[in-house]
């Protein structure tokens, strides 16, 4: 038993060690590691050095600076390509950007929180990171909007309190009040939208998917600059390719549509 404790304590530490990579600091000295950790020097020093020897971080040879090694590019790598909504949605994504020249994101959630499986970026709107593997706010977003839809709204309050729901920018929505009307205006016309909500001069849209069951387990989203992205002239437009994907992924996983009927791939405001 107490072998046991003692193995997992020394991998609660490495992943608490592995984990101070996650706050936007590429390279750290071990100093930096201990005081992000609070664990003892000599500790940290060791467990540095079993995790270079496992390549899960990589020290430069100049600096001995400490950054991410390639072990958890290849871990990543190998459970993004087992994710079945991954799966059926990589290259219809890499279609979808490469056609709009916007950015075409697939999101899964996480909790309390949304996590992007896949994105790429079209020409209209290049970034210089990747999201995949980011985790970002339900409430702020027209992905985690779709995936708050298979939610009841006391499921909802359970799940983020409305203390946590943290205003971004003007534009976001920080009551569950204000929450509940957006999200019945998206189960309605079966897409979400977002403007400026999480960061100022971004927008999109998004739709939810489906699997077997019809249970909601991902959405995708379309995205790109404010002025790119357009939402006053082409909601309807890019409405109907982003319902149009989720439905391809859906049907992918096995998504028949309800009971009784199927539903329409058209977005309410273009209903005559």
């Amino acid at each position: 038993m107490a072998s046991d404790q003692g193995n997992n304590q020394s991998v609660e530490r490495a992943m608490a060690v592995l984990k101070v990579f996650l706050d936007g600091q590429p390279e750290l000295r071990v100093s930096d590691v201990v005081r992000m950790t609070g664990l003892g020097t000599s500790t940290t020093s060791r467990l540095l050095a079993t995790l270079e020897s496992l390549e899960f971080v990589e020290r430069d040879g100049i600096s001995g600076l400490y950054r991410l090694g390639t072990a958890p590019i290849t871990l990543g790598g190998v459970a993004v390509n087992h994710n079945p909504v991954h799966r059926e949605a990589r290259q219809l994504a890499q279609e979808l950007a490469a056609r709009l020249g916007l950015g075409a994101n697939v999101a899964v959630r996480h909790g309390a929180s949304l996590f992007y499986l896949l994105n790429f970026e079209g020409h209209l709107a290049p970034r210089s990171t990747v999201l995949t593997g980011q985790r970002k706010p339900l409430h702020a977003t027209g992905l985690g909007k779709c995936l708050l839809l298979s939610l009841t709204a006391g499921e909802r309050r359970e799940l983020i309190p409305e203390d946590a729901l943290h205003g971004f920018t003007p534009a976001t929505l920080t009551t569950h009040a204000e929450l509940d009307k957006e999200l019945e205006v998206s189960e309605r016309r079966g897409y979400a939208t977002e403007v400026e909500e999480l960061a100022h001069g971004r927008s999109c849209v998004a739709a939810p998917i489906r699997d077997r069951t019809g249970r909601i387990v991902a959405a995708i989203s379309i995205s790109g600059p404010l002025s790119t992205v357009a939402l006053d002239r082409r909601e309807d437009e890019l409405a109907r390719a982003a319902i149009e994907a989720a439905d391809s992924v859906s049907v992918g996983l096995g998504y028949v549509g309800p009971r009784g009927g199927t539903t329409s791939l058209i977005p309410e405001r273009s209903r005559v």
